[in-house]
């Protein structure tokens, strides 16, 4: 009789402690979740030649910036439908903010052109090994900052002044990789 009474107690005193334990668990706050597999732990993946991302994004965007130099991005008359405006300045986000965002665009664009992989217009590899590539690359940035700076203050004479150093920043890597003859040695 006395086995089967501590035995009793036993089991009772078990399935006690995992029923405390489950409500104990399931009251706990959830444990964050292991950061997933997505695009965070991806490496950055290559969609466009060199020459796709210089004319679908950094010659728009500098466009934009070298517009405002001779019309006065407020004075521009937005288009009537203006989240469907094919131009920048024209459109839900134009204007001063347009300058802006080409500004913030140029130099985000430059991070692109130091993703290892990408290709120049001939095939070969942008010349990330190249001393002068990281250093124009960084003036590429520094002008797109510039730029956005400019266009924070409103100012025509502020865009004049900040265009010549987009222009450089531009013409350095154009007269070493874009502006060779044979075009094939474009990019070397």
């Amino acid at each position: 009789m006395r086995v089967r009474n501590v035995v009793f107690v036993l089991i009772v005193c078990v399935l006690s402690v995992s029923l405390v334990s489950s409500v104990v668990a399931a009251q706990a706050p959830a444990k964050p979740a292991a950061p997933a597999q997505g695009a965070a732990a991806q490496a950055p993946q290559i969609h466009g030649s060199l020459i796709q991302v210089m004319r679908g994004i950094l010659f728009i965007n500098s466009n934009i910036v070298f517009a405002a130099q001779s019309e006065d991005p407020e004075t521009i008359e937005p288009d009537e439908f203006l989240s469907l405006s094919p131009s920048a300045l024209k459109s839900l986000y134009g204007k001063w903010m347009a300058v802006e965002n080409a500004g913030i665009a140029m130099a985000e664009a430059a991070n692109l052109l130091t993703i290892p992989g990408r290709r120049c217009s001939n095939g070969r590899p942008v010349p990330l090994q190249d001393p002068k590539w990281g250093e124009w690359v960084q003036g590429l940035r520094d002008a797109g900052m510039a730029s956005f700076k400019a266009a924070q203050s409103r100012s025509q004479d502020a865009i004049v002044e900040v265009s010549e150093t987009l222009t450089v920043a531009c013409a350095n890597c154009h007269e070493r990789y874009r502006d060779v003859e044979p075009i094939i040695n474009r990019c070397r």
